[in-house]
């Protein structure tokens, strides 16, 4: 990593979630909930799909922090609100989620980058934030 400025800008990271990517997420996280893939007691529940996992979401746009500091070591802290559902759609194009990063402050050897998430041109995350190690 470069000298880290505030300003500094990360991304775009543009991820497709597929229905594919939320049955191998469900395995490996044990999330089975059916809100993750059977439409129609997502539909039944208020919700416009299927939709995303949080935590997916949430590390999907962990995965732009880590990319750019080059080392998972590196990030000290992270954290986000889910303020919006990621829904996915049954089509075979999935859902695309962009991620765009900034760095507000840098201090003492540690960047915070503030994280934005959105799908169809709304904020999914709320508060993304992370602490970065740098040199």
């Amino acid at each position: 990593m470069t000298t880290v400025t505030k300003g500094d800008e990360l991304g775009p990271l543009e991820v497709t979630v597929t229905r594919e990517n939320l049955v191998r997420y469900a395995g490996a996280s044990l999330d089975f909930n059916p809100i993750h893939w059977n439409e129609r007691f997502a539909k039944e529940v208020g919700l416009p799909d299927v939709i995303a996992h949080g935590m997916l979401t949430m590390a999907l746009a962990g995965r732009l922090v880590t990319d750019w500091a080059g080392d998972p070591g590196k990030v000290l802290e992270y954290g986000v609100r889910f303020t919006r559902p990621v829904p996915v759609p049954d089509d075979g194009s999935g859902a695309t989620v962009t991620f765009t990063g900034k760095v507000s402050e840098v201090s003492e050897g540690v960047a915070k980058v503030l994280i934005t998430a959105k799908c169809q041109g709304q904020t999914v995350l709320g508060k993304a934030v992370a602490k970065v190690a740098v040199d």
